[in-house]
């Protein structure tokens, strides 16, 4: 340690990471699922329990599948402040990563495959890497945290998600990490046309990540469905579809979020979310809040929301 960073330590000011200063802090998080966590955490319903487990078994190979096509193109950042959102960007996908990984081996313990779908994405993002070009490796990344930034937003704003997570630990987890990934939003999209991408490239490949983005999600699904001998109980899954799916759902209303994508000169910020995130960073870091006790770096937190 040298002698700065300890008279920091020793007078109780700590300096700010990259990441704080663009307003992406990393936050260190160690959630822990007991083994009584609540088989169907999501409405006391399997369909909908195994649909919102099989997206977390596929974070921790995806996510850092993201930062690794960003990272391909940190050479040709110049600007201090993208320079720092990106490293914001590389220390928040880690930690979800993590706890991710720690989120899954719950549901293998429950008999739910999840982390077997997390190894065999990540041989389909290690081909990818192989034989797909650096900028359509970060215009995948781009369409797919388009899918997490809306998806996330929508954690945020409707309360009939926070009503129906069940396990306080798991609304801990999936809160924070709705909450950072709309932090985030906008890093790889930038990085992207700062690399020189373009509006062709960029929608064709949201058109193709769309389709095997519902072939991955729906066989592993189908697989988490089939281990948990809940496959053929059309009555409950007929219940969750509706729920999902239905002219009422949850995912219809995001239609108009997604095809903004495709707009010329869309931008993540077009969807403003700025007083959303400053409502949950108080919600969750404040004194009492969902994460007081929870995150391992309350400091750096608390500095964060203020600066917020």
């Amino acid at each position: 340690m040298t002698q700065a960073t300890l008279a920091d330590t020793n007078t109780g000011n700590v300096r700010m990471t990259a990441g704080e200063r663009a307003g992406i802090p990393p936050r260190r998080m160690d959630f822990e699922f007991s083994e009584d966590t609540n088989r169907y955490w999501y409405g006391d319903n399997a369909f909908l329990t195994t649909f919102w487990t099989t997206l977390s078994a596929l974070f921790p190979e995806g996510e850092t599948f993201f930062v690794d096509s960003v990272k391909n193109y940190r050479g040709i950042i110049t600007d201090p402040m993208q320079k720092a959102q990106v490293s914001g960007f590389i220390g928040q996908e880690a930690m979800h990563s993590k706890e991710h990984a720690a989120f899954n081996n719950m549901a293998a313990n429950h008999g739910f495959p999840a982390e077997q779908l997390d190894k065999e994405l990540g041989m389909l993002f290690k081909l990818g890497r192989k034989i797909l070009p650096k900028k359509i490796q970060l215009a995948i990344t781009v369409a797919l945290e388009h899918y997490t930034a809306i998806l996330a937003e929508q954690l945020l704003r409707d309360e009939r998600h926070q009503q129906m997570i069940k396990d306080p630990e798991a609304l801990k987890l999936w809160m924070w990490h709705a909450l950072e990934e709309n932090e985030h939003k906008v890093v790889a999209y930038d990085v992207y046309e700062l690399a020189g991408g373009g509006y062709f490239t960029r929608t064709l490949t949201m058109i193709i990540a769309t389709i095997f983005f519902f072939g991955v999600v729906g066989t592993g699904h189908m697989r988490l469905l089939w281990a948990d001998k809940s496959l053929f109980k059309f009555k409950d899954n007929w219940k969750g579809f509706t729920f999902l799916w239905g002219w009422k759902g949850l995912f219809p209303q995001l239609a108009g979020k997604y095809l903004d994508f495709f707009r010329p000169g869309f931008h993540p910020n077009d969807h403003d979310t700025v007083a959303l995130l400053d409502e949950w960073r108080h919600k969750m870091l404040d004194e009492g809040g969902m994460l007081a006790d929870q995150i391992k770096n309350p400091y750096r937190a608390a500095k964060s929301t203020a600066a917020a």
